[in-house]
Formats: C-alpha cells, structure tokens, sequence
C-alpha cells in the first residue's frame, strides 16, 4: 500500500471516544519500548508521527491513526513496564479488553516482539489473550536487522514455538531500520481487510 495521508485523528480511552466511522481497524500490541512507534512510522512513511520514547510506558491512551482515509491503526499501550502503578496497569487491563472484546470494526491484532529474544511471559499472555477473543494476530518480530540473516530462521522458530502460534497467524520478520518486511505486513493487512 502506498500511504499519502496519515493522521493521528483521536486518543481514546472509552468506547464513546472511538471514531464513528465503520472502517477496519488494525491494532497494534507490544512490549513498552518494543518498537511499536517505529513500526508505525516505518509504515507510514513518516520520521515521528508516532513518537518514540526513550521512557517506556508513554502511550496510555487508545491512538487512531487514520490512513488513506480506509483504515485505521489502533495503537494502544504498551505492556510489561513495572514503573507504571498497579492501579493504572488495571485501569489500561481495562480499557484494553474492552476494546479488544467490543470493536467490531477491529480485522486483527499486530503483536509486535522483538526477534533478538524469545517472546516474553507477557508477550505470551498478550498472544494467549488475543486468541482467547477469537481474534487474528498477524505477528511482527521486529528488530531483524540487529540480527545476521543466516539466524533469522532460527530466531522465528524460537518465536513461533515459545507463542505457540496458530498455524493461519502469520509471523513476519521486520525492520524499521532497513524496512525488511514491510511490504509484506502491507500485503497481510490487506488481505485481512477484506475478511
């Protein structure tokens, strides 16, 4: 997909606050610093758009992205951060579910995990969660470029088997640096708005 126009449009907290339009949406889980901001604005074209932070845990509300005015990326906040109180991570659990388990208009989940390490508890959680909702999960393990090409396979075996990934969730190797995988997640994203 080539991006001409992307805007953040809201940052949501409850159902009423989402937008009103029926278009498909895509939302985008991941470990706090992850590299969830990348990923957006690698696949929009953009340098900050989403802001990437050096303080994990900033992003504590639901941010729509709207693009090419057919579909929205959702990002929510991200998981497994310990300086953030146990109230506000309940008050995120929340949120979270109730978006996941409420958003007609949401074709599927991206988890985004870093391919350098095997996915972690919470990455685990968060998969198990997702799946638990009946929902698609399309998984981005990102950071490929960190890693020589010749492990990349043994990396996504790792990733596959520690998620213990559903057979139709496709896995794809990423890089917000070099944009390995990009026109790939473009592809899936597609297909699956459609479904």
């Amino acid at each position: 997909m080539k991006v001409n126009n992307a805007e953040i449009v809201i940052s949501a907290v409850k159902p009423d606050q989402y937008p009103g339009e029926a278009l498909p949406e895509f939302a985008l889980a991941g470990r706090s610093n992850v590299g969830k901001s990348s990923f957006i604005n690698k696949m929009l074209n953009r340098k900050n758009l989403a802001r990437t932070s050096s303080k994990p845990g900033k992003t504590q509300t639901l941010n729509f992205y709207l693009i090419n005015e057919i579909l929205h990326f959702v990002d929510v906040p991200g998981y497994g951060y310990a300086k953030v109180s146990k109230t506000e991570r309940e008050a995120w659990g929340k949120m979270l579910e109730t978006y996941f388990t409420s958003r007609e208009q949401l074709k599927a989940a991206i988890l985004i995990v870093d391919l350098r390490h095997p996915p972690s508890k919470d990455d685990v959680l968060m998969y198990d969660f997702l799946k638990h909702y009946d929902l698609r999960v399309i998984v981005i393990a990102t950071k490929a470029d960190k890693i020589s090409k010749s492990k990349w396979q043994k990396h996504l075996k790792v990733t596959k088997e520690t998620l213990n990934i559903d057979p139709n969730d496709p896995v794809i190797l990423f890089s917000s640096e070099t944009g390995e995988g990009k026109d790939k997640a473009w592809s899936t994203i597609e297909s699956y708005m459609k479904k």
